[in-house]
């Protein structure tokens, strides 16, 4: 069975469980950071390259404060995400508001903030003006429909999204925020979700150049920034390949000089708002077996469940397991690995080869560094675990601890006798 490789020893993760208790996740700050050194570099050519951090991947503000310090901003979609990024330190121009069905105070706060105001929908132009104003700087998220072919189970093709504008919307949209006080202006698309197909994003950035150079020809508009999104995917599996950062970034420079640079409109900074390729791969959700069964086929089930790991039940979405202990023994055992939740869809594998499984092992799952505890529930009155931090220097903190039944019952109007 192919493997893959974890930032502890047996012995380490088993003594942060006896300390910490499971289950819980656990992030690796110094991989964390090479990794968006690496993606950092691979755009080190063009100008002003900027990476907003997909908050919704994991939001934590432990983990922002260091991708901040790494020269990282923050992409928000809510009222509690814009005040993580304030919290960590981030403001103005380093950090992009792109949000759906919006509520005013979110609106009220981006603006207060000086964020750059991504709007999803044109109609959103006149309740942006009522509620908040125009800023002086605005961006519009472009939603190409059938000119771009792609999708997956996880965002969907473009032309049935419901996120972003038109191009036709497109062209009325910037003249009348113009004609409201705007002065500067950016464009954004996300079109795929987990992509790891390079190309697919040296396309999009060939669409998006195009679109700017139309603008500017058909309206006067001058883009400054262009958001090409996030959709970088992860090799989930141990037989995938991860995308070749350096690739794009060589790459979408070749387009760059080919589109941007011969109709004058250099320098175009250019972003993007990666979470999952940048926290996904250096996340693990570590939990103990509590039981084994054996009826039609054979269960191992965890003390964590769904509520902690949302992916595979939600899209079939495969993580890859390592028995700690075991990870040279044969896998020649045939497991459905579930949790207790009241929902037959709770299962992190089906029919996964592993080896022998014994109540009291402690189980890895991989890659649960984005869209792992931030998609976490509390359905069945389940709680959620704690967040660890493998901390560059080898130590461990603690950066969110696990909910109790106090938490549970905090909301709820209700005398506990």
């Amino acid at each position: 069975m192919t493997q893959k490789t974890l930032p502890f020893s047996n012995e380490q993760i088993e003594a942060i469980a006896q300390k910490y208790g499971t289950p819980f996740h656990i992030y690796d700050e110094k991989a964390i950071r090479d990794n968006v050194r690496r993606l950092q570099s691979a755009f080190a050519w063009a100008p002003d390259f900027q990476e907003y951090f997909a908050v919704k991947a994991t939001p934590n503000p432990h983990i922002m404060k260091f991708l901040a310090q790494e020269g990282v901003g923050a992409d928000c979609s809510s009222l509690p995400e814009l005040m993580l990024a304030e919290r960590v330190g981030l403001k103005g121009e380093d950090i992009v508001f792109t949000s759906n069905d919006t509520p005013s105070s979110e609106y009220v706060k981006a603006k207060e903030l000086e964020v750059i105001i991504n709007l999803d929908d044109s109609s959103h132009i006149e309740f942006l003006d009522k509620v908040a104003g125009i800023p002086e700087f605005i961006s519009f998220r472009y939603n190409p429909g059938p000119m771009r072919q792609g999708g997956n189970s996880i965002i969907g093709n473009p032309e049935e999204a419901k996120y972003g504008v038109t191009k036709e919307q497109l062209f009325e949209a910037y003249p009348k925020v113009q004609e409201l006080g705007a002065k500067r202006f950016g464009i954004h698309t996300m079109v795929i979700s987990n992509e790891l197909d390079p190309n697919y994003f040296v396309e999009t950035a060939r669409m998006m150049f195009e679109l700017i150079v139309e603008l500017k020809k058909t309206l006067g508009i001058r883009i400054e920034i262009v958001n090409l999104g996030g959709g970088i995917g992860i090799p989930y599996r141990p037989d995938q390949e991860p995308v070749d950062l350096e690739y794009i970034g060589a790459e979408i420079k070749k387009v760059y000089e080919e589109i941007i640079v011969p109709n004058g409109l250099d320098p175009l900074k250019i972003a993007l708002e990666c979470g999952r390729v940048i926290t996904g791969p250096y996340g693990y959700l570590v939990s103990r077996v509590l039981h084994k069964k054996e009826i039609y086929k054979n269960y191992v089930g965890l003390d964590s469940c769904m509520a902690d790991l949302m992916r595979p039940g939600l899209y079939g979405a495969y993580h890859h397991i390592t028995v700690v202990g075991k990870e040279n023994m044969p896998a020649d055992f045939k497991y459905d690995v579930t949790g207790s939740l009241c929902e037959n869809n709770d299962k992190f594998a089906i029919d996964r080869m592993l080896p022998k499984i014994d109540i009291g092992d402690l189980i890895v799952i991989h890659d649960t560094g984005a869209h792992g505890h931030a998609m976490g529930f509390n359905y069945n009155g389940k709680l959620r675990p704690a967040e660890l931090l493998l901390k560059s220097d080898g130590s461990i903190q603690v950066i969110r601890r696990a909910e109790t039944i106090d938490d549970y019952f905090a909301t709820l109007d209700f005398d506990v006798i």
